[in-house]
Parts: C-alpha cells; sequence; structure tokens
C-alpha cells in the first residue's frame, strides 16, 4: 500500500523574497524581481536583466564548523543550502546543521533523504582565467597541449585552485545540504533544466512510497546569472535582449503574443516532505498532500537557435503526457482540477507550445482552470523554478486562495477562492532537453 505524502517544510529562495511568508507576500502584491544584474558587469552583454537574489550570505545559514566549506561553494549550490536551511525549519526540524539550542524535532539521520535539482554550473571566468594565460603558445593563442600535459607543474590545468573540480559537480548541492543536516537516507541529483525540481520531488516521493525514507529534503536550485550562463540561454532562447534600463514587465508577457521573449533568474526551490504518518506523529504542520505525479519527454524540444535546421513539435507532448500521468497517479480527471501553476516562460513559441500541452492534457475545461506563473517576477530560474512552483501551489492550497499578482488567464469566478474551494491543483512544466514533469497537490485530509 502506497504511503501517503505530504508537504511540511517550504524554503524558496529568490528574488522577490526569502521564506514562504515573503515569498508569497511577493505573489500576491505583483511583485517584480527582476533588475540590472549585479553578480558581475554584464557591459558588453546582450542580457542585462535578470532575478537576481541580492544580499545572499551563506554563512548565516550553516553551522560555524562548516563556513571554511563554503569557499568551494558555487552560487548554485549556496542557493541550495539556503532554502534547505528554511525548509527544515519552516518543518520544525532539527538537524545537525542547527545550534544545540535550537528547538524542533530531531530528525533520524538515516530515514531522511535528498533528492535536488540541479543544472549546468557555470565555473567563474576568473578562475579559469588565470589558468588560461598559462596555456597560450608563442603567438599567444591557446593550446591545448599546454593546459593539460606541458610545463611539468605549470600547465594551465594546475593552475586551478585544488579542489576546483569540487566546487563545480552538479552533486555537489545535495552533496553539502546531507552533510550540514546529516542526512544518511537515500541521496540523488536530477538534472532537467526547468523540469529538475519536479522530478525530484517525484522520485523523494517514491523513495518514501517504497519505505526506503520517512523525510526528503528535496527540490532544486541553479543561478545563470554569470558570464557563461547568460550566453548559454540567449543562444537556447531563454534568455532575450534587455538594457539596463528597460522596464522588465514590457518584456517578459507569459501566454501574450505581444511578449519580447524570456528574462533568466536565479532560485533556490526547496520543500521538506514526509509521510502522513510521520507528519501526523510530530505534529507537524501540513501545507498541501502529493497525491500525483508524472514524467515524460518532448522527443522534438523547441531550440530557437537549431529551428532552421530541425523541426519542432506543435505542441510540447511531453508535458501533455505527463500532465496526464500524474492525474491517472492521482485517480483524478480535468475537471478536479482547480488551478494549473505552469512555467509560462514568455517565449511566445513556448508558451504557444505548453498552452497547447494543456488543451491536450486537459481538453476543452483547459481555458476555465486558472493559469498561474511566476517567472515574469522572479525570472525563469531554470533547475530552481518548479520548486518554486511547487512552494507557490502549496501555499494557494494552504492559504485557500490564488496569489491573483500572479494569474495569468483565469475563467469567469476563479479570482475568488476564498471557503475551501481550492481542493486541487496541478503543478507543471516542461523543459528546454524535453524533459517534462507533474504533480498533483491536494489540501489535508
Amino acid at each position: 500500500m502506497r504511503s501517503e505524502i505530504v508537504i511540511t517544510g517550504l524554503g524558496p529562495v529568490s528574488s522577490i523574497g526569502l521564506g514562504p511568508e515573503a515569498f508569497w507576500e511577493s505573489l500576491c502584491n505583483g511583485t517584480c524581481g527582476v533588475g540590472p544584474i549585479e553578480l558581475f558587469d554584464t557591459a558588453g552583454f546582450h542580457v542585462r536583466l535578470g532575478g537576481e537574489v541580492k544580499d545572499l550570505k551563506i554563512r548565516d545559514f550553516v553551522p560555524k564548523s562548516y563556513r571554511k566549506a563554503t569557499k568551494v561553494m558555487a552560487r548554485d549550490t549556496e542557493l541550495a543550502v539556503v532554502a534547505a536551511k528554511i525548509a527544515a525549519e519552516d518543518a520544525g526540524l532539527k538537524t545537525r546543521g542547527d545550534e544545540d539550542d535550537t528547538q524542533g524535532d530531531e530528525i533520524q539521520a538515516s530515514r531522511v533523504g535528498c533528492q535536488i535539482g540541479a543544472g549546468l554550473i557555470a565555473a567563474e571566468t576568473e578562475e579559469l582565467a588565470r589558468a588560461v594565460v598559462h596555456a597560450q603558445d608563442a603567438d599567444g593563442q591557446f593550446s591545448m597541449p599546454m593546459w593539460g600535459t606541458e610545463g611539468e607543474g605549470a600547465a594551465g590545468m594546475n593552475n586551478l585552485p585544488p579542489l576546483w573540480l569540487l566546487k563545480y559537480l552538479p552533486n555537489m548541492l545535495a552533496c553539502h545540504v546531507t552533510i550540514i543536516h546529516g542526512l544518511e537516507g537515500p541521496s540523488n541529483t536530477l538534472m532537467g533544466a526547468e523540469a529538475s525540481a519536479i522530478l525530484s520531488i517525484g522520485e523523494s516521493a517514491r523513495v518514501i512510497e517504497r519505505g526506503s525514507a520517512d523525510v526528503c529534503f528535496t527540490g532544486g536550485a541553479e543561478s545563470r546569472l554569470n558570464q557563461l550562463g547568460l550566453i548559454r540561454c540567449e543562444y537556447a532562447g531563454r534568455a532575450t535582449k534587455s538594457s539596463i534600463d528597460e522596464d522588465p514587465g514590457e518584456i517578459c508577457k507569459p501566454f501574450q503574443p505581444e511578449s519580447r521573449g524570456g528574462i533568466i533568474g536565479e532560485s533556490g526551490g526547496m520543500l521538506v516532505i514526509e509521510s502522513a504518518e510521520h507528519a501526523q506523529n510530530r505534529g507537524a504542520k501540513i501545507y498541501a498532500r502529493i497525491t500525483g505525479f508524472g514524467a515524460a519527454q518532448t522527443p522534438r524540444p523547441y531550440i530557437p537557435s537549431a529551428s532552421e535546421l530541425r523541426a519542432h513539435d506543435e505542441i510540447d507532448r511531453g508535458l501533455a503526457a505527463a500532465i496526464r500521468h500524474a492525474m491517472k497517479d492521482a485517480g483524478v480527471s480535468s475537471n478536479e482540477i482547480d488551478a494549473v501553476f505552469c512555467l509560462g516562460a514568455g517565449q511566445p513559441t513556448l508558451d504557444d507550445m505548453e498552452s497547447g500541452a494543456l488543451t491536450d492534457a486537459l481538453g476543452e475545461n483547459a481555458g476555465n482552470i486558472p493559469h498561474v506563473t511566476i517567472a515574469h517576477q522572479t525570472g525563469n530560474t531554470l533547475a530552481g523554478h518548479a520548486g518554486l512552483m511547487t512552494i507557490a501551489a502549496a501555499l494557494s492550497i494552504s492559504k485557500q486562495t490564488l496569489p491573483l499578482g500572479s494569474v495569468m488567464k483565469h475563467g469567469e469566478g476563479f479570482a475568488d477562492r476564498s471557503g475551501g474551494a481550492l481542493k486541487r491543483v496541478l503543478v507543471c512544466t516542461g523543459s528546454l532537453g524535453g524533459q517534462a514533469g507533474a504533480l498533483i497537490l491536494e489540501t489535508p485530509l
């Protein structure tokens, strides 16, 4: 018999707020966290705006004994670590990462797992540059032999920091979170661009369902607000050109034909989920239940830079399949879905494919269901984004209202969700590589 899975802790880290309440308030107010990128000098770049998390101080979120390790944390890892800490505190858990006088329910380390969605972490250009200058030939050109094999200690590669590789492996997010909090259950890293966090949450739910853990830290985190990340996103059609003094609200308009394109952001979207029995035994607050999960692959995803070389599907077929799988898993039909939390990246072709998938999976009822998207407020935060979407959905169920500042389109009568009317929501997204995931969240029993 399947264990019932519930959400007990929320850890949003985004440009519109850290922590559940700040994040929720910004969603409701329609706050936009997109602005000039300050993490590095964007002069000369086509993309100047992004959803940057301001004043992120990692040392404030790790034990004193672990602060030295923050030197080998990439920005992505920092976002995950902060989000996990906030989620654990929100769930009322006490872990190895807390001070001795911290109040909370102590975890049983071997029964707590960790599955985190991650992206391709871009190396810091300053670190690479210091190494590359030692790999130039007599003409000043980069030399592969001099990078790796020549110089007897003076080769370019030897000028990288000693622990360089351990900073940029995608599984470092889960690695640091598990070490800090002492999580000894099943651990995994999933990479699926925007679908990463949903796939990780689904994996965590399955780990608990099969009895391998009672609790899991799960979600995703990523930052593409760096030189290599922005260039890659621009080439992939995820980030449109923007000047430093533009109004971001006039650039990214999800599901609107006049939208110029998408905007990139960074985030950590982490949750604590657990079996309902475990949560009830410790008297935990429950935001929502996870009753359905589905995943699929779009065979021909849309990539603007390759659109003239290869065809793409008219709709996101992987997303449509994932939604149907999730509804079947939950045992519900489309007319039982009260709201859809979807990507809405603001890139017209991607939005059209997403809308087509929703219509394909939900049928004629799709047009009467409120669509909630946050990409225009936070930017598309890739591996962390579906974590934020799931957090927003869980808060909506818990508070029995939708964050109207984030509702893109809705049918008549959907503006007011008070009175216990919000019973079941769909969280879903496709991704850059074609991976797709969907979750069904429902009110607690």
